[in-house]
């Protein structure tokens, strides 16, 4: 679902893990299935349990350190800490398709931005990021985390636009509210045809432009 528009947006904003990359909520799936856990676990403790909040906002926005997480959650789990942020992203691989989408983008004139929650902000391919973006925010960088309105705010900014000049792409709702109130056009990523098919309409990349992201896409995947 996206919110209306008139006129164009200049600029395509997406979120890193679960866009750019496979379902990370199916990766804590296949975590809980190894360490012989409930399915949903992970999931259930990130959305009620307190504690499990706290410890995610801090490693987030990077003020709590990673073996400090992995200790403290693999407690509420029950599970042996090292190597937990590892072992729960496991599951997770890059989605080649979308990431050519956004190179795609970016060739055809687009303004394209990186809005991501890390977990440890050395996890990140910075050469890959330099290939895909023109404006990188990262919350363990810049100590703030979405749905903070202020981490939008910086995104628009790192690409030189306006919020009301781009469209937000995110698979969690929660974090489209706050970019829909500054102004930018957002978008729930689902599944990336329909992802794709949506942000061609919307950016109006070509036929072409397209033709060659699936080309490419698919020869990534054989690799």
């Amino acid at each position: 679902m996206t919110t209306p528009r008139t006129t164009p947006p200049k600029g395509l904003l997406v979120d890193y893990g679960g866009v750019l990359t496979t379902d990370v909520f199916v990766s804590f799936d296949a975590f809980c299935a190894w360490e012989g856990l409930p399915p949903g676990s992970v999931r259930d403790l990130f959305r009620t349990d307190p504690v499990a909040r706290e410890l995610l906002a801090g490693l987030e926005d990077g003020t709590l350190p990673e073996p400090e997480f992995e200790r403290r959650f693999a407690e509420l789990l029950r599970v042996e800490p090292d190597g937990l942020i590892e072992r729960l992203m496991g599951g997770t691989a890059d989605d080649v398709v979308m990431l050519d989408f956004v190179r795609a983008a970016r060739r055809h004139g687009i303004r394209t931005g990186l809005i991501s929650n890390s977990w440890g902000v050395d996890r990140y391919d910075r050469v890959l990021l330099g290939e895909l973006f023109d404006g990188v925010v990262i919350s363990g960088d810049v100590g703030m985390r979405k749905p903070s309105p202020e981490i939008y705010a910086l995104g628009a900014q790192a690409v030189g636009l306006a919020p009301d000049e781009c469209v937000y792409v995110d698979d969690l709702r929660g974090n489209l509210k706050p970019a829909r109130a500054l102004g930018m056009t957002t978008l729930h990523h689902q599944d990336t045809e329909s992802t794709i098919g949506t942000l061609r309409t919307l950016l109006g990349v070509g036929p072409l432009t397209i033709g060659s992201v699936l080309q490419a896409g698919t020869g990534a995947q054989r690799r």
